[in-house]
């Protein structure tokens, strides 16, 4: 498929397209994350955390294929290497074997944070480019997102 076959011209697509691979980069890194949480999490949170971890895997890993699909759909081709994710990432892994429960869920909230500006970014550029449909997909990514950094920043007690 080309850009063309959609409406968009190339120089259209080509900055959203390397945001989007951006974006994609970071989810994959934020996705393995989100399973070292579900996996490792222990103490009196075990059940809450567990359950919550397990819903935000379900939807990154669903997120990252809508991503994926999305570029294809605009011509051109998604990132599909863990050396590239890892290269290109701002998000960094973390050890999640012994780490405690609330510092996971902050590190989930660091991840959301990052996560938001990077697709704010693209908000910007989908905007500018007249890319109606990746705007709307991504602002659907940030309101998950915004939704649940409400939900986990009260778990935390943080104001």
């Amino acid at each position: 498929m080309k850009a063309e076959e959609i409406g968009l011209k190339d120089a259209q697509v080509r900055p959203v397209v390397d945001q989007l691979n951006d974006l994609l980069a970071n989810y994959h890194i934020h996705y393995q994350k989100l399973r070292g949480c579900h996996w490792n999490v222990k103490g009196k949170s075990f059940f809450t955390l567990h359950a919550k971890f397990e819903e935000l895997y379900t939807n990154a890993i669903a997120t990252i294929d809508e991503l994926a699909e999305r570029i294809l759909t605009l011509g051109k081709s998604p990132l599909s290497t863990y050396a590239e994710y890892i290269d290109t990432a701002e998000i960094e892994e973390i050890q999640t074997v012994g780490l405690q429960d609330i510092k996971m869920v902050e590190a989930i909230l660091a991840d959301f944070a990052a996560l938001i500006d990077i697709e704010r970014g693209i908000m910007e550029a989908t905007s500018e480019n007249g890319d109606d449909g990746t705007n709307d997909m991504i602002n659907k990514f940030m309101q998950f997102k915004e939704k649940n950094t409400w939900m986990l920043r009260a778990f935390c007690n943080m104001s």
